[in-house]
């Protein structure tokens, strides 16, 4: 499956171009975004997620405009950002899960279903009627997972989801991403570990891919450029 395909796509933000000529064809179901802070990566995957408009080019996301096919893009993919608060809207843990699930107008016993599995997948079975705001970190951001597994969404794109945690929530955050349940991950990071356990990489610089590939091939790039 083709999880994304783009020809000299261009993006500005008010007056200044921020992405440009990118031709892309990504196919791998793991997929890391890296590069330096202002590189063009966080503009991408909101292009991706359908947030921002493009200026030029072609975009195809799972076979879909994002302009075009908005509606069906937003039910097939789903979006975690590096600021779980950004995310958590209802006032316990159990109601935010919920709340995933109102736009897709499921029967009562099946909108159950999904809380109950989406809670007990990422360890929050315990903490169901807990409120939302009083959890830790990483905690919050095992949340603001769930809300976007429990749709079952077809692409995840995930925006520096590990970059406000310690080692070990990054790492449990990263193993409920890279898990295969039948979800294809884009992922932006500056964790290079996390980039390294993905499929491939595509690595940006001043709005620009400069490498894409292998994820070992293209971190190993990115360091040794850091490293001149």
């Amino acid at each position: 499956m083709t999880v994304l395909r783009c020809r000299r796509l261009t993006a500005r933000l008010g007056d200044r171009e921020v992405l440009h000529d990118i031709s892309l064809d990504l196919e791998a179901r793991t997929i890391a975004i890296i590069g330096d802070n202002g590189s063009g990566k966080s503009t991408f995957a909101r292009l991706v997620a359908g947030l921002v408009r493009r200026a030029s080019g072609e975009l195809s996301v799972l076979g879909l405009d994002p302009e075009t096919d908005a509606a069906d893009l937003r039910r097939r993919v789903a979006l975690v950002l590096s600021n779980p608060d950004a995310q958590i809207i209802m006032p316990t843990v159990a109601e935010d899960v919920a709340l995933s699930l109102r736009p897709l107008r499921l029967s009562r016993e099946e909108r159950g279903r999904r809380v109950a599995a989406a809670l007990e997948r990422f360890g929050l079975e315990a903490l169901a009627d807990r409120p939302a705001h009083d959890l830790s970190g990483g905690q919050k951001q095992l949340l603001a997972l769930r809300g976007a597994f429990v749709r079952e969404p077809d692409l995840v794109v995930a925006d520096e989801p590990t970059a406000f945690l310690d080692a070990r929530n990054a790492r449990a955050v990263a193993d409920h991403l890279l898990a295969d349940t039948g979800h294809a991950l884009i992922v932006v990071t500056h964790d290079l570990a996390l980039a390294r356990r993905c499929e491939n990489a595509v690595l940006f610089a001043d709005g620009g891919v400069v490498a894409s590939g292998a994820s070992d091939m293209v971190v190993d790039a990115y360091e040794s450029a850091l490293a001149c």
